[in-house]
């Protein structure tokens, strides 16, 4: 037996419908809502998601639907699911259908670049009297609704909170972790959408190994340093959320970024691949909010500078490659103490 609560999922894409389809499976009473009347319809009729899912079946009792007050009003938890351009907004329009105590979880993975502003602390500033955390792991939605076992972490300063999306959301093929440090697994599920790009675009100019396995860690110890400039704890990076994420993002191109940046191995143009893709790809967005912030706190984030030149400044490749090669001889693993 389940405890008698609702839950919302918010965001019809494969994650929001991938951990839909969990709770509902789990017994809850959950509600899957969808911006556009039409899909919802067809998905609640076919029991389908057809343009992000097809070919998985959605559990009996998951409710999908377009009325968004129907969907949030009675719900004891809601996820939110959206992506980061259009977070705000959908976060403003459920602040006054929100039962209070309602508990509040951010899974998108993106900045609002007006102050550099994670989803996370969007849901403080529009719902500042209710419980806030953020989940992020490495999740292909597709993996998950195949019952392939993964992990992921939920991060809160509330514990009942934690707790809850715990109970709810595991499975025989899904185990959910907990961290206190919220900041740094959201900057975690953020930062690694830049390095998947670079990890896409080195396979498709025939990287190997050797190069691969340089790229991931010097990933991470500019995705460290920037998290300890913004407050964050690094080693959170060590867990699910920074270098498991960032593991699988970086090289499967079940990735949207991952499959960005192999496309611009190939030479196609940003504008093409981006308008062919009929998903976002948050990397791209993220790589200019975090390149203007690293430059604000003089943080020393090579890789990222080297993407900014190749996608925005009209830098060749190779030449990138070039400089970033026979740069700084830097540290190999930092944050180990005083000697």
């Amino acid at each position: 037996m389940t405890d008698a609560l609702t839950l919302t999922v918010l965001g019809g894409g494969s994650f929001g419908t991938a951990i839909a389809n969990i709770i509902a499976g789990n017994g809850y009473s959950t509600y899957l809502w969808m911006r556009n009347p039409e899909r919802a319809a067809e998905a609640q009729a076919q029991r389908e998601n057809q343009q992000y899912l097809p070919g998985h079946r959605l559990v009996d009792n998951l409710e999908v639907t377009s009325d968004l007050e129907r969907a949030v009003s009675r719900s004891d938890l809601v996820f939110v699911s959206i992506p980061s351009h259009s977070f705000r907004a959908v976060t403003r329009q459920i602040a006054p259908l929100l039962r209070p105590g309602a508990m509040v979880v951010s899974t998108a993975k993106g900045i609002e670049p007006e102050g550099f502003t994670l989803m996370s602390q969007i849901l403080e500033q529009e719902l500042p009297q209710h419980p806030i955390g953020v989940l992020s792991g490495p999740n292909f939605a597709k993996e998950i609704v195949s019952r392939q076992q993964t992990g992921t972490v939920i991060a809160s300063s509330d514990a009942a909170l934690v707790a809850r999306v715990q109970s709810c959301l595991r499975s025989e093929t899904f185990r959910v972790y907990a961290n206190h440090d919220r900041y740094g697994v959201e900057l975690g599920g953020a930062l690694k959408n830049i390095y998947a790009i670079i990890c896409g675009m080195a396979a498709a100019l025939g990287a190997g190994h050797n190069t691969q396995a340089m790229l991931l860690t010097r990933s991470l110890a500019e995705m460290g340093r920037f998290a300890s400039a913004m407050g964050a704890n690094p080693m959170t990076f060590l867990g699910l959320s920074g270098v498991g994420d960032l593991i699988l993002t970086c090289t499967s191109d079940l990735s949207r970024n991952y499959r960005v940046g192999y496309a611009l191995g190939q030479g196609e143009p940003l504008e093409d691949i981006i308008s062919g893709l009929g998903q976002v790809a948050e990397g791209v967005n993220t790589l200019r909010q975090v390149k203007q912030k690293a430059d604000e706190l003089n943080v020393y984030m090579p890789l990222v500078t080297g993407l900014y030149a190749v996608l925005f400044e009209g830098e060749a490749i190779a030449d990138v490659a070039r400089k970033l090669m026979l740069g700084e001889q830097n540290h190999d693993v930092e944050y180990m103490g005083a000697d």
